[in-house]
């Protein structure tokens, strides 16, 4: 089994800060599922855009344009 990055009980959080009642666990751990996957994909295009403007170090600009081109979430 794959090791995650985010805390389960920070996806219960989000999930009954957007409103559920009750929070089932396979909910919670399929909202951890998708949000990483979501965030390594933007991880990826940032680590590509800086690597393209000839840097080693990711900013905060490279983040914000990855999760632009990725508008489908």
């Amino acid at each position: 089994m794959k090791s995650s990055e985010l805390g389960l009980s920070a996806m219960y959080r989000i999930l009954k800060k957007s409103g559920a009642q009750r929070v089932s666990d396979e909910s919670a751990v399929e909202l951890r599922r998708v949000i990483e996957e979501i965030a390594e994909a933007i991880a990826k295009n940032a680590v590509e855009m800086s690597s393209h403007a000839g840097r080693k170090t990711v900013k905060a600009e490279d983040v914000k344009l990855a999760s632009k081109q990725l508008n489908k979430y």
